[in-house]
């Protein structure tokens, strides 16, 4: 009988020595080709582990239950990682056994399969080994039922020699319940499930067990099943995977989007959301209102005008007024250039305003040197700096009205102005224009209209924009308890309308009532019917078109360094 050193592997506990000792061999014997799993070497079994060629895929090996009692009676220590191979092969041993390469396949390699150099016979040797069972201390065969429950592996502390023991299984006895599969679930698997076993006849050895026991709460079914039978002695039960474990278990969400979620809308491909057919039949049915409830005011209004009382009520309050102090007529390119820049500027505030409006996450911001702590973005700072320039602007503007005794015309100086601008008011709505005069005198409602805007609407603008602005000092405890920075936000808005509605107003009168001739008084300072002011009209257009382009980040950033830092977040 020949004997062969062993190939020494890792320690069996930390620090130790490697397994197996420097001293280990293994006896071969020859195996028949009828042997069973009752067959097994002769001699005495020296300590080993299971051999196998640099480059062959790690299975372990069976062998037989008599075998290890027989090395444990002979008080010959046992390997600890697994069963003794004690199938001895004439000239090498036999390959350990794998996993399968496919799905419910067989250990790779196939059984048949020797070492390159080893005999037919050898071959035959390693295939009739029988199947594997272990014994525990007292050398007796019990059976291993990879029944969901997972096999408890105890150490001993003496000889480190792995021991598998085995929860008791009785008719009836659960399998061991896990967490829920769902949120305030009950646990998983359902109350009375019991275990189901698969015998084969494949070898097995307490190693491969171990690689291949499945726990019972990674199961994603569950399967009833009656008591399985007593196993014979040498045969292993193996654990059947019920169901594809790739498939994801069920989850609900539970992370809040918040108020402003960051995801971008679906869009079509145009990357504009399309209309729908409710939605244009909606806009053209409240247009198609508007229309009918104008013509309805104008027919109205002129039924109403035809009366002999408001025929009178005209005759008396033509819709101006002569003024209690006189003003030299017409209009000084001061006044024309003022304008220009008035509607400039306004346009821009408006773009800007609705900018800080609706952003919700700048991207460029701006920090006054000093003050670190007054960063703001980016829009924030050029709607600020535009609101300065507009009040250098509108202070120049009142300073030379009141200079030149301008102010006249745009500021009442009789009460008359109350009927009169109503008058003016119906005859806008009956379409019979009042008589315009404005290179003179404006009329009443005019009038009153650029009073409001002038003196009431900008002030008010500038007063709420500066409470919200970073400008408001901010240790004037009792100055900011008086006027809370709500008034102002809620005051800040619709001012910003009212200058809307009244560009609209102010554009289409000018082009009903005269185009060329007005367009001449602010822009060209002449009382002609010419194309002159009409061209500089557009040429202004033109400039504030350009603005309104160029008023981004990439243009505004050097500008703002003038003043302080810019930065990102």
């Amino acid at each position: 009988m020949a004997t062969r050193m062993l190939r020494r592997g890792l320690p069996r506990v930390p620090g130790g020595e490697p397994w197996p000792p420097a001293d280990a061999v293994v006896s071969d014997a020859v195996v028949s080709d009828d042997a069973s799993s009752d067959a097994v070497a002769e001699s005495s079994v020296a300590p080993v582990a299971p051999v196998a060629d640099v480059g062959a895929e790690p299975v372990p090996v069976a062998a037989t239950t008599d075998a290890v009692a027989e090395a444990e009676g002979a008080g010959a220590p046992v390997a600890a990682a697994s069963p003794v191979v004690d199938a001895a092969v004439s000239g090498g041993s036999r390959i350990r056994r794998g996993l399968p390469r496919v799905p419910g396949g067989e250990p790779w390699p196939p059984a048949d399969v020797a070492l390159p150099g080893q005999p037919a016979a050898a071959r035959a040797a390693s295939s009739a080994v029988g199947t594997a069972s272990v014994s525990d201390s007292s050398a007796t065969a019990a059976p291993v039922i990879a029944s969901g429950a997972t096999p408890v592996v105890e150490r001993a502390q003496r000889d480190e020699t792995p021991r598998v023991t085995e929860p008791s299984m009785s008719a009836g006895t659960s399998i061991r319940r896990g967490l829920p599969r769902i949120a305030g679930g009950e646990a998983w698997p359902p109350a009375g499930t019991v275990p189901v076993a698969d015998v084969s006849s494949r070898s097995a050895s307490p190693s491969s067990l171990n690689d291949r026991v499945v726990e019972a709460d990674s199961l994603n079914e569950a399967v009833a099943a009656p008591e399985p039978a007593a196993p014979a002695a040498g045969s292993a039960l193996v654990v059947p995977v019920l169901a594809d474990l790739d498939t994801p278990l069920p989850w609900t969400r539970t992370v809040w989007r918040g108020r402003a979620p960051r995801h971008v809308a679906e869009t079509p491909s145009s990357g504009r959301p399309r209309p729908t057919w409710p939605q244009a039949i909606a806009v053209l049915f409240g247009a198609a209102a508007l229309g009918v409830l104008a013509g309805a005011a104008i027919a109205f209004v002129r039924a109403l005008l035809s009366f002999p009382f408001m025929q009178d009520f005209l005759a008396a309050f033509p819709g101006e007024y002569e003024p209690a102090i006189a003003v030299e007529p017409g209009f000084a390119p001061w006044v024309n250039w003022a304008h220009f820049f008035n509607m400039f500027l306004i346009v821009l505030i408006i773009r800007s305003g609705l900018q800080v409006r609706t952003e919700k996450r700048p991207t460029v911001f701006w920090t006054p040197r000093g003050n670190a702590k007054g960063k703001i973005s980016l829009n924030l700072w050029f709607h600020q700096a535009l609101d300065i320039l507009w009040l250098v602007n509108g202070v120049i503007f009142v300073v030379l009205l009141f200079v030149t005794g301008h102010w006249v015309r745009i500021v009442p100086t009789s009460w008359e102005v109350f009927p009169n601008a109503l008058s003016a008011a119906l005859q806008y709505v009956s379409f019979d224009w009042p008589h315009e005069n404005g290179w003179n005198n404006y009329n009443s409602l005019q009038q009153l209209a650029y009073f409001v805007t002038v003196f009431i609407a900008a002030p008010l603008a500038a007063i709420t924009g500066f409470r919200m602005s970073g400008l408001w000092p901010k240790k004037a405890e009792k100055l900011s308890k008086a006027y809370p920075v709500e008034w102002a936000r809620a005051l800040h808005f619709p001012i910003m309308l009212y200058f809307v509605a009244f560009i609209i107003a102010h554009v289409a009168l000018v082009m009903l009532t005269g185009f060329l001739r007005n367009l001449n008084h602010m822009f060209a300072s002449q009382d002609a019917a010419t194309w002159t002011g009409f061209w500089v009209f557009i040429l202004s257009l033109v400039v504030i078109a350009l603005a309104w382009v160029a008023a981004r980040p990439l243009v505004l950033a050097p500008i703002a360094k003038v003043f302080g830092k810019v930065s990102g977040r």
